[in-house]
């Protein structure tokens, strides 16, 4: 009977084993190359940013934007005046309205010129004078209808048309200001956005054009982007940088965005997030050396993503070539 004990125990034991083998699995670490990365903010910038200037001298009469608005290009987005080139019309005006009157009657003394050569009344040098004068009259209506368009032109250009397609970032005018020819009316913002980065020189050398970059804090929020182009300048001990980044909000143009770069890569001991047990405010690993297990205590760092799953660096208290036991139970 004692002998039957035994023996059932004895297959308990074995199968307790075979059963926490099956469940747990190990793993030898080993020292893995991680990607060292530099916290930065990058602020968001449009790539063009062009002003809407005054073509002509004169008052606001009518604004059209504000701040925020969507523009197209070409849009009127305010108009200027000025009265003296209303003046000006109503003069031309008056001179057309005189030289005409002075054709209308060089005109009828040519006709009158045409009759009297034909009758041999007056010499072929007066009639040529009679011509002339039309002509000349002529000349000046013209002229003055040319001068008429240049005006009228002038007035025109008083609308202050949107350069580019884009949003208003300012609007340093308003209505009834006085504005100067090339005075800008309004800046507005185009061309789609990216990130502008200052890094500090030191990591001048580590930084490469395509490198993926990580921006956001939080896991759940992070986008990625493309370092594009890097500046060869350095301005105030910074490296200036720009990022592209798919569906980057840009209504806040000059926003600061958290952004981590890779500056590098150092040797690190990665073990799953599945081996970390905590007990009383310690972390522990299982350690597992000539069959037998034993629970260590180590310090952990910072998470790392690797093929869809979180690994954990443990700074202290493990080393490469041990054998640690994952999902021990």
């Amino acid at each position: 009977m004692r002998t039957r004990d035994m023996l059932t125990a004895a297959a308990g034991l074995a199968l307790a084993v075979a059963v926490g083998s099956a469940r747990a699995e190990t793993l030898t670490v080993s020292a893995s190359a991680v990607v060292e990365w530099k916290a930065v903010y990058g602020q968001v910038e449009t790539r063009d940013r062009v002003p809407a200037r005054a073509r002509i001298g004169g008052t606001v009469v009518d604004l059209l934007v504000t701040e925020g608005d969507r523009v197209t290009a070409g849009q009127r987005i305010a108009l200027v005046e000025d009265d003296k080139l209303q003046f000006a019309i109503d003069s031309l005006d008056a001179r057309l309205a005189s030289a005409t009157a002075q054709l209308d009657t060089a005109k009828a003394e040519l006709a009158r010129g045409q009759t009297l050569i034909e009758r041999g009344v007056i010499t072929a040098q007066r009639f040529d004078q009679l011509q002339t004068a039309v002509d000349v009259i002529q000349g000046e209506i013209r002229s003055l209808q040319s001068e008429r368009l240049v005006v009228e032109q002038q007035i025109a250009e008083g609308a202050i048309l949107a350069p580019d397609e884009g949003v208003v970032l300012s609007v340093p005018i308003s209505r009834g200001s006085v504005v100067a020819p090339g005075e800008a009316a309004a800046v507005i913002a185009g061309g789609g956005v990216y990130l502008r980065l200052a890094v500090p020189e030191r990591h001048a050398g580590d930084l490469i054009e395509g490198a993926e970059i990580e921006i956001g804090t939080s896991t759940e929020d992070r986008q990625t982007g493309r370092l594009v182009k890097l500046y060869p300048q350095i301005e105030g001990g910074r490296v200036q940088a720009d990022v592209e980044v798919e569906g980057l909000d840009g209504w806040f143009v000059g926003r600061r965005v958290p952004v981590r770069l890779p500056v590098g890569e150092r040797a690190a001991i990665l073990v799953p997030q599945a081996a970390l047990t905590r007990h009383g405010g310690l972390d522990f690993v299982t350690v597992t050396a000539d069959g037998t297990e034993v629970r260590r205590v180590v310090v952990p760092g910072g998470s790392v993503a690797r093929d869809g799953a979180v690994w954990v660096e443990v700074l202290t208290g493990l080393k490469a070539g041990e054998t640690v036991v994952i999902g021990h139970e």
